[in-house]
């Protein structure tokens, strides 16, 4: 159905109807807004047919993958979305006083990320939010986007080349972001051994990398990573014979025996065991290490979490 184009009487206009399209353009789902609105799924398709009506446009239609937007609710979600940020952040009192609050923090992040973060972090709490609470859970996916959702988490930092991509994809289209991310820190990555591993007083060349055996560090234990990724681009493959989902792990299994693995640069400072390994370049081209924060929009001006993006960009880092 094409709806005829009217002029919109904005006096008259129920500002909640926006806050459920913003909520349905997030979702792309009458069910999953109703949801996280609190509200009936017909108390939502109400509000959508009203608006539709205010608005002359269908808005949203059904699709093959759920609810797709018109290009008019394209175009109009981003300015809702921001003005709805905006009339959040000056009605709901958001003054955040570290010194007083007993705020609990969930974030999400690998074992050498936190090792990198986290003495910085309880130092700067113990000076400026001695009864705010930390809480760091495992990150086992390259997209905690779904963590961030529903709320289980409140940040996530880690190495997210695909998401940041297609967010960064969004903002160029002018597309109306759910998450926003903030750079953290870069290294590379290095080749890792024992002190005594028979390659020691060899030149790594890309024969003898792909001929050790490997260790490989994978969150979500497939035994395939970007590094075996570059390698398949150069026709070629490492044999991977053990899968763990911790970086110390890796060094400490290095550290007492004849695998290889890679590690970013920067965590083998950070292992206490730095004395017992040697580090090599790779032999071939790897990407970097983008070390990332990730949050959900909504909490892009609460002032709490404000405060913890700020204190996290600005701690030290390791050389």
């Amino acid at each position: 159905m094409v709806m005829k184009s009217m002029a919109i009487n904005f006096r008259t206009l129920d500002l909640n109807l926006l806050r459920v399209f913003d909520q349905v353009m997030t979702e792309r789902s009458l069910t999953r807004a109703a949801n996280k609105l609190a509200l009936t799924q017909p108390a939502v398709s109400n509000a959508l047919r009203r608006l539709r009506t205010a608005l002359g446009d269908d808005l949203v239609k059904r699709g093959a993958r759920g609810i797709e937007p018109t290009p008019r609710a394209l175009a109009l979600w981003p300015s809702v979305q921001q003005a709805l940020l905006q009339l959040q952040q000056s009605l709901v009192p958001s003054e955040f006083d570290p010194a007083q609050s007993s705020t609990t923090f969930v974030l999400a992040m690998a074992d050498a990320t936190a090792a990198e973060l986290i003495p910085g972090l309880v130092d700067v709490m113990d000076r400026e939010a001695p009864r705010v609470t930390i809480r760091v859970v495992p990150l086992s996916t390259r997209d905690p986007r779904r963590i961030l959702d529903d709320e289980s988490t409140d940040l996530a930092i880690g190495y997210f080349p695909a998401v940041i991509a297609g967010l960064t994809a969004q903002a160029q289209a002018g597309e109306a972001l759910s998450f926003q991310h903030q750079r953290l820190y870069e290294s590379d990555y290095v080749c890792v051994m024992r002190r005594d591993h028979p390659l020691v007083n060899q030149e790594m060349t890309l024969e003898r990398f792909c001929a050790a055996r490997h260790l490989l560090v994978s969150f979500s234990g497939r035994p395939y990573g970007f590094i075996d990724e570059a390698l398949t681009s150069l026709g070629r493959q490492r044999h991977i014979v053990l899968t763990v989902n911790q970086f110390f792990t890796a060094g400490r299994v290095v550290a007492n025996s004849d695998l290889l693995t890679v590690l970013p640069r920067h965590f083998i400072s950070v292992t206490g065991i730095a004395d017992q390994l040697v580090l090599r370049e790779l032999p071939f081209k790897a990407p970097s290490v983008h070390v990332d924060a990730l949050w959900h929009r909504r909490m892009q001006h609460h002032s709490a979490h404000s405060w913890l993006r700020g204190v996290i960009a600005r701690l030290p880092r390791s050389a």
